[in-house]
């Protein structure tokens, strides 16, 4: 083969050569910009769910806290109860200690 034409087509082989590593450099900036786009995606789709299960833990929280808060007042309320019944019950028997101490102050003093 003449010279000029080895020539031409190394030229040729080499034009190629820089074509086809200018596509793959294209194709591999295309697909890394792909790939950070998803990545993106996944975070910001993450992220929300995310604060939507805080959202949902928080709810629950408040729930146990407040189901908690009422048991409490329930609990405190019927205690309150208990302790009214008991002095009404005991009325009688501190009046009736009172007036026997008043009576034997008086005595005493008689």
């Amino acid at each position: 083969m003449p010279r000029p034409k080895v020539l031409e087509r190394l030229q040729s082989a080499e034009e190629e050569a820089d074509e086809i590593v200018a596509l793959a450099a294209n194709d591999r900036d295309e697909r890394i910009a792909e790939a950070r786009e998803r990545a993106e995606e996944i975070r910001s789709q993450a992220e929300q769910e995310a604060r939507e299960l805080k959202e949902q833990r928080l709810e629950e929280a408040r729930e146990e806290i407040d189901a908690e808060c009422e048991r409490l007042l329930e609990e405190g309320e019927a205690e309150r109860e208990a302790l009214e019944g008991r002095a009404a019950d005991r009325v009688d028997e501190v009046t009736e200690y009172v007036v026997t101490l008043f009576q034997e102050d008086v005595h005493a003093q008689t």
